[in-house]
């Protein structure tokens, strides 16, 4: 997937890019998902990829392509492919807002996993925006390593509030009817 033109390609949720060329721009919308941009600082090789879940070896789901044990994994054999040498990584981190009020934080858990990884593969973590509570449009330059950050206002992603169930108070004598 090595993209050699001056454009600009967005990387989509379960999708990983690799590319190179000073005009070269990739793209990508965030909430509680992970973006990992990396390139080689050498050679000039670098790329994207966006992940709903951390994931695991054991993932049971069909859905594999959208958790970021596999996609971590696609971008840097990808970049080596390309000629990109392990040591020579650098990482930015964005993503991981928690974007719905009082439920499970997968925005944490997506940014814990990614830190998490890049220690374990001893890739320089350069830092990046992990967390907070706006979307994120994010734009990369894989050539050069450069990112830059758009948050999104705090109307364009609205909480989405917790559904409480209603108790029905108990009444005496009621019958329903089928």
């Amino acid at each position: 997937m090595l993209n050699r033109a001056g454009t600009r390609i967005h990387v989509m949720q379960g999708e990983a890019q690799v590319a190179s060329g000073p005009d070269t721009v990739l793209t990508t919308l965030l909430g509680s998902c992970v973006a990992a941009c990396i390139h080689d600082k050498v050679s000039g090789v670098g790329g994207m990829n966006h992940f709903l879940l951390p994931g695991s070896c054991d993932q049971e789901s069909g859905r594999t392509e959208s958790f970021g044990l596999y996609l971590m994994e696609l971008l840097i054999n990808g970049l080596l492919q390309q000629g990109a040498r392990r040591e020579n990584l650098e990482a930015k981190l964005f993503g991981g807002a928690q974007t719905v009020d009082r439920l499970s934080n997968v925005g944490s858990k997506n940014a814990a996993f990614a830190e998490r990884f890049l220690r374990m593969e001893r890739i320089s973590y350069l830092g990046g925006s992990l967390g907070g509570e706006s979307g994120r449009r994010i734009e990369y330059w894989p050539h050069s390593g450069r990112a830059r950050q758009i948050l999104f206002a705090a109307t364009a992603m609205p909480k989405i509030p917790v559904a409480r169930p209603v108790r029905k108070p108990d009444a005496i004598g009621d019958v329903e009817l089928f």
